[in-house]
């Protein structure tokens, strides 16, 4: 499939689930951190898997991803992915420990980081099942730190998709509270080339056919 290029109702519709989806996050991981946190999505876009690791600092850079199959009405798969020093902010807020890291191989850790994508992934998800009407079926998330080149390209061989292209969902975490800093991380959803096509016709928006 080439590299498809969206129309503005169809990007607004996309913006607008991951819209939704921040809000679904945005409430749980305020009940989960038990502190007030505000997500915000301020870029929805179509992009190649070369420009997906352009976007998280290219195919060198360590990144923590958690990754999940999509199955049902819609079916892909989904990527999260964010800087491990921000992971590890996350883990030691959840664990209450500030000596919790993903990159010391702590079973605890990882096990937070886990949960955290999964409520992540399933809120945006989630999102998309409510918008479209449509089945979404989210398998048991996978976590992983390593190089994005590394990380993508293994996941990719997982689903063997049939695609070259994604959808990316970036998020800004803000207004944590406690901590100063905001938080970027990235969604990449890799529907299979029919799910597009499921999507938009389940909402009534024309493709540029």
């Amino acid at each position: 499939m080439s590299h498809q290029e969206l129309n503005n109702i169809q990007l607004d519709v996309l913006k607008e689930i991951g819209n939704i989806g921040a809000g679904n996050a945005a409430t749980s991981l305020s009940q989960l951190l038990n502190r007030s946190v505000q997500m915000t999505v301020p870029v929805v876009n179509i992009v190649s898997f070369d420009e997906m690791m352009e976007e998280v600092g290219g195919s060198d850079d360590m990144k923590a991803a958690v990754f999940v199959r999509v199955d049902g009405d819609v079916p892909g798969s989904m990527f999260f992915i964010i800087a491990p020093e921000e992971a590890d902010l996350f883990i030691q807020m959840m664990l209450d420990s500030p000596s919790a890291s993903l990159e010391s191989h702590d079973e605890m850790a990882a096990s937070a980081f886990l949960e955290l994508g999964n409520i992540l992934t399933g809120s945006y998800l989630r999102a998309l099942s409510d918008f479209t009407q449509l089945e979404v079926i989210q398998s048991v998330p996978t976590v992983a730190i390593d190089m994005v080149g590394a990380m993508l390209t293994q996941g990719l061989i997982e689903i063997s998709t049939e695609t070259d292209q994604a959808i990316m969902i970036e998020t800004v975490l803000h207004d944590i509270e406690g901590l100063e800093r905001e938080m970027t991380g990235h969604f990449f959803l890799l529907p299979n080339p029919t799910s597009y096509e499921t999507i938009f016709k389940s909402l009534g928006v024309q493709s540029n056919d």
